[in-house]
Order: C-alpha cells, then structure tokens, then sequence
C-alpha cells in the first residue's frame, strides 16, 4: 500500500464528508493505493456515526476506531501509527484547515527524495494572535533545544517513512513535538515543506490557555528525556554530588572552625542550616537517580486505551 492517512477526530462530524470526498479527489487523480484511518477520540458529537457511514460507503478504503474518553491527540496518532500499513504514513486534522492537496508532495519527499520525515509549515497562518504568538515562541525554543531548523513543529500535516513512524512512541502531548522524537530514534533526514493553511469552516478550536502553559512543560520534558532518558543518574548524580559537596564543605569549615579558633556553638550559625541542607538535598538527588535507574531497568510499553469500537482492525485491544 502506498499511503496511510492517519486523522485523529475529536467532534468534527462537519467536516469529515467533505474530507473524505477530497482525499478521494487527491488520490484517484495520483493512482495511489491508500487507506483512511480514524482515530475518534471520545467524541460527544456524531463524529463516530459519521464515520460509520462513510466505512459503508468507502468500504476498502476507510479503518477507524473509537476511545471510550478522550485520551488526547498524542494517544490517537499512537494508535494510528500502530495499525498503518502503507510505506508512508501521513498525518493531517479533521477540520479541513490542513489540505489533502498537499499529499503527492510530501509523498514524492519521502519516496522519491528519502527523507524520514516532512512536516508541514503553515507560513501564512488563518489563526488569531492569540495561537500565533506562543506557536512562534515554542517553535523558536524548540529550534535552540532540539537543533532541528523547522519554522512549524506543530503542523499536523506530516509525512513519515514507515519505520520512522513504527519507531516513535507518542505519549502524553509530545505530538507537538514529533520531529524532535523522531531524532531522538535516529531518523535525522528531516525536510519541510510550506503548506497552505485554510480557515476553519466548521466546530471549534481546541486550542486553549492550558496548552500554552503545557507545551512549555512538554518541550522540558522531551528535552530532559532525551538527554538523560537512558542514564538519568548523569543528571541526578551530579547535582547530587555538588550539593553534598556544598554541604560537606560547609560543615568542615565550621567544624575547623570550631576546633582551631574556639568560637560558640556552630549550631546557632546560618551556615550550619545551610550545611545540613545541602547534604539532605544531595542524598535526595543520589536516591531519586538511582530510583529512576530502577523504573528504566524494568520499563515496558505498557499504555492502554481503552477502545469501545473499531472498523476494519482485527484486534482492536492495541494496548502499545
């Protein structure tokens, strides 16, 4: 198969008939043979129903599947990537600001140029300041933490080689951040490509003040865990060491102190506080090293979503 199209679906039940009918546009007029595969996460609106209908309608063309809840974009491009079976997969949202017309070239990127990923760059953007601003600010940040040159890390219109996107493992929000986990597993051959940005025709945005403050969190996390994921005492350990350092020092000072010149009591000192707690962050620092050690030694792929429906998937468990 040449193409999976990955779309997660959170109540966009407008806009996926017209969806679909363009993606079969695209596709028919390029010859590509191509699977559709919805991910609704917990839709409360008809988007499921809907799908159920365009399955009837496009019977070889369209797999999906529903989460009881909604588990985030991040759990639905996971379980899509996890059930994908064309050489390329490609991502893109339900609510028609990203367009199918962009397909064959991010796929002529990928097959024909070799590149691991491309990710869309929505230069001329139909959003409000309000989403603009923080988008250029965390895709400044990401370009200094990652040292990947892309102007947009957060268009959901992507192109993944196969494996590449087999060998990514999406969890929590990080989807924002899929290039950067993409480099972390080795594929470096990362191109992008100026998309067109259309404005929403129907629904609303999911974009809020909460995903300002957590894209923030995440981009510390991913940078965290991708530096020190696989020796997390590097990290621990050596503010551990500085701080019982800071802290052995001080309390040898004072003890000297004490012995050569005679002064009071050491433990009425600032410095003697300031000892005591240093040596106790330091032995906090070593412990939480060596329990993060422990959690790597004995950590497996063990998310479960929970799954109420599916169409088109033999074993619709997937717990990844």
């Amino acid at each position: 198969m040449d193409i999976s199209l990955v779309i997660p679906v959170f109540n966009e039940e407008e806009s996926l008939p017209p969806l679909i009918e363009w993606i079969e546009r695209v596709m028919t007029k390029n010859a590509y043979d191509y699977e559709v595969i919805f991910v609704d996460d917990g839709s409360s609106d008809n988007s499921w129903m809907v799908i159920q209908d365009l399955s009837i309608q496009k019977t070889n063309r369209i797999r999906a599947l529903r989460f009881r809840r909604n588990y985030g974009k991040s759990a639905a491009l996971n379980k899509g990537f996890e059930i994908a079976t064309g050489d390329v997969i490609i991502t893109m949202d339900a609510d028609l600001q990203d367009s199918p017309d962009e397909i064959p070239a991010m796929y002529d990127l990928i097959v024909k140029d070799g590149y691991d990923l491309v990710s869309g760059w929505k230069k001329e953007r139909h959003d409000p300041l309000s989403k603009t601003i923080p988008s250029k600010l965390f895709n400044y940040v990401a370009r200094k933490v990652s040292g990947i040159q892309l102007h947009d890390f957060n268009c959901g219109l992507k192109a993944y080689a196969y494996d590449t996107a087999k060998d990514i493992d999406v969890y929590g929000d990080m989807h924002r951040w899929m290039p950067v986990l993409a480099k972390w597993q080795g594929y470096t051959k990362i191109a992008e490509k100026v998309v067109v940005h259309r404005p929403r025709e129907y629904g609303v945005s999911k974009f809020g003040p909460k995903r300002l403050i957590s894209g923030f969190l995440d981009l510390l996390s991913l940078y965290f865990v991708g530096k020190f994921h696989k020796q997390p005492m590097h990290f621990f350990g050596t503010w551990g060491l500085i701080f019982l350092g800071i802290g052995a020092l001080s309390l040898l000072y004072l003890t000297i102190s004490k012995m050569i010149y005679k002064v009071g009591g050491i433990q009425d000192r600032p410095l003697f506080f300031f000892g005591i707690l240093s040596t106790i962050v330091g032995m906090q620092l070593f412990l939480t090293g060596f329990l993060a050690e422990l959690v790597i030694e004995g950590r497996g792929k063990n998310y479960t979503y929970n799954i109420a429906d599916s169409i088109g998937i033999a074993d619709p468990t997937l717990s990844g």
